[in-house]
């Protein structure tokens, strides 16, 4: 199931694998990315990924975003006990890959 919305800064898309109807995670999800954008205003899109494992019984939430930037995609992923936790990890990943990015492309 997937759901995007455009936000006055990016388009954000989320998918949930294996599962439906979990949109408090969803919105959780969103606002986290959201704040990526106080780092880099420029990112064009987001896809967000959320899956859980059957095999794993201690890290079985998976997360794994997207972000789509001028000439990069930058992608973290990260499993943990809850969605928050990962979305969270994910999150801080950005930030720094974000953080690169914008080192680099300064003039």
């Amino acid at each position: 199931m997937t759901k995007s919305v455009d936000t006055e800064t990016m388009n954000v898309q989320v998918t949930l694998r294996h599962s439906s109807n979990h949109s408090s995670i969803e919105d959780y999800a969103r606002d986290a990315v959201q704040a990526l954008a106080r780092v880099y205003p420029g990112i064009l899109s987001c896809h967000i990924i959320l899956d859980h494992q059957k095999n794993d019984f201690e890290k079985n939430k998976i997360a794994e975003i997207t972000l789509h930037v001028p000439q990069q995609v930058l992608v973290a992923k990260d499993a943990a006990p809850a969605y928050e936790p990962a979305i969270d990890s994910c999150v801080e990943s950005l930030e720094r890959q974000l953080q690169k990015y914008k080192e680099k492309m300064a003039p």
